[in-house]
């Protein structure tokens, strides 16, 4: 359920998911990637708000991702240290969206392997 014009509504959405995958045969390490479960506006950007730590993340459909590598390790780091993480974009119908998670000591160990965050 969603409110829309003070009613409230049916709202359709995906799952909402954070991924930091690691590749080593490919050489990736650390590359991270947001899907908010329902298409976001073409050519807006997401900021992933760690603690004090701001990274902005372009977007494309569902998906979202850090603009290089070294974004993807200051997102990374952040994720490792802080407690909640706070993503804000605006939706394909040009509403605000946000999600907010804390964040478990998983993230503080990230294997070798992909691993996600359902937030």
């Amino acid at each position: 359920k969603a409110e829309r014009g003070g009613q409230t509504v049916d709202a359709s959405r995906g799952e909402i998911r954070l991924m930091v995958t690691f590749r080593p045969s490919d050489n990736v390490k650390g590359e991270v990637s947001y899907n908010v479960g329902y298409p976001l506006r073409q050519d807006s950007e997401v900021t992933a708000t760690i603690g004090s730590t701001d990274v902005k993340l372009y977007t494309d459909g569902e998906w979202a991702w850090p603009y290089s590598p070294s974004e993807d390790n200051k997102l990374v780091s952040a994720l490792k240290r802080g407690s909640t993480a706070n993503f804000v974009g605006t939706s394909s119908r040009g509403t605000p969206c946000m999600s907010l998670s804390t964040l478990n000591t998983g993230c503080s160990q990230m294997p070798d392997t992909t691993i996600s965050v359902e937030i």
